[in-house]
């Protein structure tokens, strides 16, 4: 999905032009938060972005984006495996630029790995694995969760200063995008929440319709009874009322005797 913008700086008298190219880039990026069915779909998408439009001839950038969000799993993606090699790298080390941009929410600069002694485990792993310099850019969020864009290139001073200006302005531009794919997402997840719950609601209102048909009790005498059915075997309210209702259908025996 990913298509080419010229996010270079301009050229004098091309100033129109690149805001044209950028506004393109905007819209882009719209399309992908209202196409992708998660984000982390999303994040995939805009990984490979990131990577076509900030790798240059003889410097092919590799991208990785790592978000955390409050009582969710960590998302990532990347554009290419060797981006999602080096992030589960730095994962399983502990510790290292891209780590340390998203816990500080400070951009890092690694311009040569060799020379660098911050990170020294996984500098030495990523140069094995053929990267020269890294770029970590921290998205400022309004949701709360925390985000990171990873740059890999494979040359010594990979991110000239024209470079990590591309890249700081284009991680601003893509947070807000972010930002609406994740509350996209909480919706989303709030709907299925709710789905959930109405239909373990129905599943129990049905279970207590049959124990008051079979023990013939109101409906608070009923619930009781299918507390104390939960409390008993240990198991879910909703797990025994789905058992109920399986029982009534013929499927198996009904769990349990509903004497008050």
């Amino acid at each position: 999905m990913s298509q080419d913008f010229d996010i270079r700086e301009p050229e004098s008298g091309n100033v129109g032009r690149a805001g044209a190219h950028l506004h393109e880039f905007v819209l882009h990026l719209q399309d992908l938060v209202l196409a992708s069915s998660d984000v982390r779909e999303f994040l995939t998408d805009t990984a490979a972005i990131f990577a076509t439009q900030l790798s240059q001839p003889g410097n092919h950038l590799s991208c990785g984006i790592t978000v955390v969000r409050q009582k969710r799993p960590v998302a990532a993606a990347s554009s290419d495996m060797r981006a999602w090699n080096l992030d589960e790298l730095q994962n399983s080390i502990g510790h290292g630029p891209c780590l340390t941009a998203l816990r500080t929410e400070s951009m890092v600069h690694v311009p040569d790995l060799d020379a660098d002694a911050r990170w020294p485990k996984y500098n030495e792993a990523a140069r094995q694995m053929g990267i020269g310099s890294i770029l970590a850019v921290p998205m400022h969020l309004q949701a709360p969760a925390q985000a990171v864009i990873n740059l890999y290139s494979p040359n010594t001073d990979g991110f000239p200063h024209h470079g990590i200006d591309a890249a700081v302005g284009l991680a601003g531009i893509a947070a807000k995008a972010l930002d609406l794919a994740l509350n996209i997402a909480q919706l989303r997840d709030a709907r299925d929440d709710l789905a959930a719950a109405l239909k373990s609601r129905t599943v129990i209102d049905t279970a207590i319709g049959a124990i008051m048909a079979q023990n013939r009790c109101n409906r608070d005498a009923a619930f009781q009874i299918l507390v104390k059915a939960s409390s008993y075997r240990n198991i879910k309210l909703k797990e025994v009322a789905a058992g109920i209702i399986s029982g009534i259908g013929g499927e198996r025996e009904l769990p349990t005797t509903y004497d008050e």
